[in-house]
């Protein structure tokens, strides 16, 4: 299961980061090239480790990008100001509530998919 959420957001990153060039404002959120390009990266280095990875990597790259999309989310809403808006980057990196609601979602699905294992069933092999 892990590595199809990997591949999966992994699309949907690239998906999104060649909309953002197209529709910047796309559904409230702040779609600068310098956000579009890490989308960009974020779903090709998810892609390969849907596709191409060892389980265990692909598990590892999901709990490191789901802790790092969580905290970005949180801190984006905590330390935003009043109206949620963080910049990181000036005048090429500013993040809205929408984007923090976003990562905050991304946050938890890399989290669960890096998290996740398949219950044992007694008397059956370790896989």
């Amino acid at each position: 299961m892990t590595k199809n959420i990997a591949t999966v957001l992994g699309v949907l990153f690239i998906i999104a980061g060649l909309l953002g060039f197209a529709a910047p404002g796309l559904m409230g959120m702040h779609l600068s090239v310098a956000h579009n390009l890490i989308h960009l990266v974020s779903g090709a280095l998810a892609l390969y480790f849907g596709l191409k990875a060892t389980p265990t990597a692909a598990r590892t790259f999901c709990t490191i990008f789901g802790a790092i999309y969580g905290l970005l989310g949180v801190i984006g809403l905590l330390t935003g100001g009043y109206d949620h808006m963080l910049t990181v980057i000036p005048n090429q990196l500013v993040l809205g509530t929408v984007d923090h609601v976003v990562h905050l979602i991304l946050g938890a699905v890399f989290l669960f998919g890096g998290l996740y294992k398949k219950p044992v069933m007694a008397g059956s092999p370790m896989p």
